[in-house]
């Protein structure tokens, strides 16, 4: 169970505070029910989720799991994307993102921002499905990082490649140095 004051991810929300534990009937059944109040971090709004609820919630990285998981960044898999229809491609996006997992989504943004880069080479329009998937991956997973890391979302990108300066490939290194208005 969670406690008031933990950051917590929940479900495709991102970063949540965990304000409360508390105990409502929300349905008007008659029957209270144990609810964390989550506040999404960097969102409006308060979200009431049952304490048993078959929602995602973990515990955020760790700065040691963050600065682990960025070091092996040089050595992860290269992605492939299954080629077909765009409701497949989204689908694909959509599996890899439900996963949860941050190893994956760091391997999915690093293979979107290769794609964009190829795309931007030969003079090609990046995919809005693409994109649209980009921004989200680098909302849930740059939130994260930032929030283990005391760091805005903004600095998340920069941090990283200075964590990797030296150590990785420039191609590797300018995909997260360069601006998106680069592309």
């Amino acid at each position: 169970m969670f406690e008031p004051g933990q950051r917590i991810i929940y479900g495709g929300s991102g970063v949540c505070a965990v304000e409360e534990l508390c105990s409502l009937d929300l349905c008007d059944t008659g029957e209270e029910r144990l609810y964390y109040v989550l506040r999404p971090l960097g969102q409006t709004g308060i979200i009431y989720a049952p304490v048993d609820a078959p929602v995602f919630m973990r515990p955020i990285l760790t700065e040691q799991e963050v600065l682990r998981l960025v070091s092996s960044l040089p050595q992860m898999p290269e992605f492939s994307f299954p080629s077909g229809s765009l409701t497949g491609l989204s689908s694909h996006y959509e599996a890899l993102l439900s996963t949860h997992d941050c190893a994956t989504m760091l391997s999915l943004l690093l293979a979107l921002y290769r794609k964009r880069r190829q795309a931007s080479l030969f003079k090609k329009k990046f995919g809005q499905i693409d994109a649209r998937f980009m921004r989200r991956t680098e909302d849930l997973l740059f939130g994260e990082f930032a929030e283990a890391l005391s760091l805005s979302p903004e600095e998340v990108p920069g941090w990283i490649a200075s964590r990797l300066e030296g150590k990785v490939s420039c191609e590797l290194l300018s995909l997260f140095s360069a601006p998106a208005e680069a592309f």
